[in-house]
Formats: C-alpha cells, structure tokens, sequence
C-alpha cells in the first residue's frame, strides 16, 4: 500500500520515522510529508501556537502539495493527532483514496463531504481530553453519512499520544495494540483490490 503519514502538533519527531519504519517493514511505501518545515515541539501549547499561526488553509495547502504526485494510483491517509485532521480533509477530497486510519484525532466533517465505501479506522485513548465521547459519536455519524465504512479503536487508560515512545502519555500495550490492528487493516484493503 502507499501510505501517506502526517504528523502531530510536535512536528516530525522520531515517532513519526518510527512509525514509517514499522510500515515499511511490512511492506508498505511510506510518504513523510514534513508540514511544518523542520520545527519540533516540546509541548502541545508550542506547537498549537504555530499551527495558529500558519493557519489552517496554509496547513492543508501544504499537504495537498505533498500528497499529489503520490495520489494517483490511490493513497492511504493515516494521521496522528493533527495529523489525523489533516489526513482525514485529505482523504475526503480524495476519490482515490483507499483508506483512511487516524491515530489519536480526527477532524470537522465539511457538508456534503462523500467518502462512499472509504474503509476507516479511528484508534483513540478512552478518555481522551481532545476527542470526548459527544464529539466522537457526533464524528461516527457524520462519516456514516458520508458513506464511511468505519471502525472505532478505544484504549482505556492511554493518554492522548498513546503511541509516541518519547512523551509522557505513552502506553506500549496500546501502541502494540493498534499497530497490529492497523497493519491487518492495511492487509486487508491490499487483500480487497489484489494490490500492495
């Protein structure tokens, strides 16, 4: 599969080339768009702010700029945290698009939005202080009625960034959890259209 993986609010950390490195082991191609042009966080707060100040619409440019010579042949969006925003925008917009798999956020449903049969997956901590209940059911629906065929992934007790080794919130039984669970879902979209 060709996978297109945004990163979180931090920037691209080694978080982010480790999770490609996984994805790339099992024998998927890997793109690492860098959205924020080198700049690393700290904190949420720091990297919020920058986001802010780049703007939304800067922000989404930048991965459509990055994502469109890899489109073509159909892409797998896959995001963490903001990331996970940004993938799912891009995925909406996509009618190639084979999958969608958000790790940790999701994003406003524009109206209208279709995503007809568009396989996806949410992996979130339960609870999580960006993504509570209300907001993902209200999520869960809006996709339904886009037309998503869409799974929900809850790890009681993670924080937020479960899967990032080098933050405080990170739980490795959760991380190994989903990691397995979305590397069979990327199996399992190889497996439908006979491609990898």
């Amino acid at each position: 599969m060709d996978i297109m993986l945004f990163h979180s609010v931090y920037g691209p950390r080694p978080a982010v080339r480790a999770a490609a490195a996984r994805l790339e082991e099992a024998g998927h191609r890997v793109w690492t768009p860098d959205l924020f042009e080198g700049r690393t966080f700290e904190t949420v707060e720091e990297g919020m702010a920058f986001k802010e100040e780049l703007g939304r619409d800067e922000l989404l440019k930048r991965a459509v700029v990055a994502a469109a010579p890899h489109s073509g042949g159909g892409l797998v969006y896959l995001g963490l945290s903001l990331g996970a925003s940004v993938a799912q925008n891009l995925a909406l917009g996509d009618e190639k698009a084979r999958g969608l798999v958000l790790l940790h956020g999701t994003s406003d449903i524009a109206e209208g939005a279709g995503a007809d049969g568009l396989p996806v997956q949410l992996h979130v901590a339960d609870p999580d202080v960006f993504e509570p209940h209300d907001w993902q059911t209200a999520w869960y629906l809006g996709m339904g009625r886009a037309g998503a065929d869409v799974e929900v992934h809850r790890y009681p007790g993670a924080g937020h960034l479960y899967t990032d080794p080098d933050l405080p919130d990170y739980d490795a039984e959760a991380a190994e959890r989903t990691w397995r669970t979305v590397l069979a879902f990327l199996d399992e979209l190889a497996s439908a259209d006979g491609r990898d």
